[in-house]
């Protein structure tokens, strides 16, 4: 049937009994995230008395990586900030990749953030590891060194946590190339075990709720979840009734759209950037 050299090959070494797997698998357990409504949003299932319960996770899922995503103005990278910032302070090592931005710009951003959240930034700063993609073509364009350098990163500080911002920086121009650059990253991320937030572009064609992002769903469909960021301007009474805001203002929301790792709540909220710039999550619109 097949020519000797191409007979397929059976790979017993990927077949696994699940009562040998279980063992095995992390448990489930929540990270703190650093943003306020956040943590709760996330939940198991357990049966106690032979009934149903959720206990919520007080964090996002441990070992989980998960796309950060909306269009221009909405919080992403606010968002990625507050989370490596409060590793950091917890004393995590944390490798946040910067795609858009130089790294000495970054770092000042990251200073303010845990300026917001009350952290004392001298004794958190030797905790942040940057990598500078945005100043450097060459490593931008070559994924493979890329992951050597993520891989090196991670084994000198035995960092356990990373940030991307933005994945979207990383396949400019080439979104047919998408779906294998992200799978090759998630690979190495989940190889060394990161909880990881990755920033995502959306394009102005996209739904603003939904976990499409450029490149399609290539990101979402990879990674283990999705955490959309979206704004509204309220234009009509409709909305102004829906949101109970003025016209003129704008409305900022938040949703999970899927997790692998864990339960989560499925609504829509409301979500605020504070005047110190921090990102809030509501409470859900349909209970306002």
């Amino acid at each position: 049937m097949y020519p000797s050299s191409q007979v397929p090959k059976i790979r017993k070494d990927k077949i696994f009994i699940g009562k040998e797997l279980i063992s095995k698998a992390p448990k489930i357990e929540g990270v703190p995230s650093g943003i306020e409504g956040l943590d709760d949003l996330f939940f198991i299932i357990e049966t106690k008395k032979k009934k149903i319960e959720k206990k919520s996770l007080k964090g996002i899922p441990k070992y989980s990586v998960l796309q950060v995503t909306g269009v221009s103005d909405t919080g992403k990278s606010i968002m990625v900030e507050q989370f490596a910032v409060t590793q950091a302070n917890r004393g995590e090592k944390v490798v946040f990749i910067t795609v858009e931005t130089p790294a000495i710009f970054t770092i000042n951003s990251l200073k303010l953030r845990a300026a917001a959240l009350g952290y004392d930034f001298n004794k958190i700063d030797k905790n942040l590891i940057l990598i500078d993609v945005a100043t450097d073509n060459a490593l931008r364009e070559n994924i493979p060194d890329l992951i050597a350098t993520m891989s090196y990163a991670f084994d000198t500080y035995d960092a356990k946590f990373t940030v991307i911002d933005s994945i979207t920086g990383l396949f400019e121009n080439k979104e047919m190339t998408a779906r294998t650059i992200i799978r090759k990253l998630y690979n190495v991320m989940k190889e060394n075990f990161q909880t990881a937030l990755v920033v995502s572009q959306k394009r102005g064609s996209h739904e603003e709720l939904t976990a499409e992002a450029a490149g399609g769903y290539a990101v979402g469909h990879i990674l283990d979840g999705t955490l959309v960021l979206a704004k509204e301007l309220i234009n009509s009474s409709y909305k102004a009734n829906l949101y109970h805001k003025k016209i003129g203002e704008i409305i900022r929301l938040f949703r999970i759209d899927g997790c692998r790792l864990s339960a989560h709540d499925t609504d829509t909220h409301h979500m605020q950037i504070t005047d110190t710039g921090l990102i809030v999550i509501g409470e859900s619109i349909v209970e306002h």
